[in-house]
């Protein structure tokens, strides 16, 4: 049964372009109604999160509940992020899922020592990627019970799959 609300915001950080569209249609393809929204390395990923520079409007940019997170990127890769993501308590609430090319064992155990959530290679086909999504949004958005405000930011934490589904 699919929880009823205001569906929340994902923030994917990942400095390729293809994957991020890869991942728009992806999600556009699983019928999720969440709202996705992109920034392009750690640095730009704190900022958002810190409300600065082009980040500091809330109703422009929505305080995520779920962060997918690509390690390889530019200026601050997301290891460095995620390090300092959990280091900050007004983060905790946020659900860091990593999504990134590197199967390397010391990046996933490093990943979840820095408490990501989850870890995921990302498909590089677009139907295992929607697969993928599916299956992400099964868990966040149907199965997992987040606190009425854990996404950390105000919004409702309810998540929901889009009408048609």
């Amino acid at each position: 049964m699919a929880k009823e609300g205001k569906p929340i915001t994902i923030l994917m950080a990942d400095d390729d372009p293809d994957d991020r569209a890869l991942t728009a249609e992806a999600f556009a393809e699983s019928r999720l109604a969440n709202d996705l929204r992109f920034v392009e390395d750690g640095e730009e990923l704190l900022d958002y999160l810190h409300r600065r520079g082009k980040y500091t409007d809330p109703a422009t940019s929505p305080w995520p509940g779920v962060i997918l997170l690509d390690l390889n990127m530019p200026r601050m890769d997301g290891r460095e992020a995620l390090r300092e993501i959990r280091a900050d308590p007004r983060f905790r609430g946020i659900r860091v899922v990593v999504m990134t090319t590197s199967k390397a064992e010391e990046d996933v155990v490093r990943s979840y020592d820095l408490s990501a959530a989850s870890y995921i290679t990302k498909p590089v086909t677009f139907d295992r990627m929607v697969e993928v999504i599916k299956a992400l949004g099964r868990y966040w958005l149907e199965i997992v019970e987040l606190p009425p405000d854990g996404n950390g930011g105000g919004d409702s934490g309810i998540l929901r799959k889009g009408s048609g589904s």
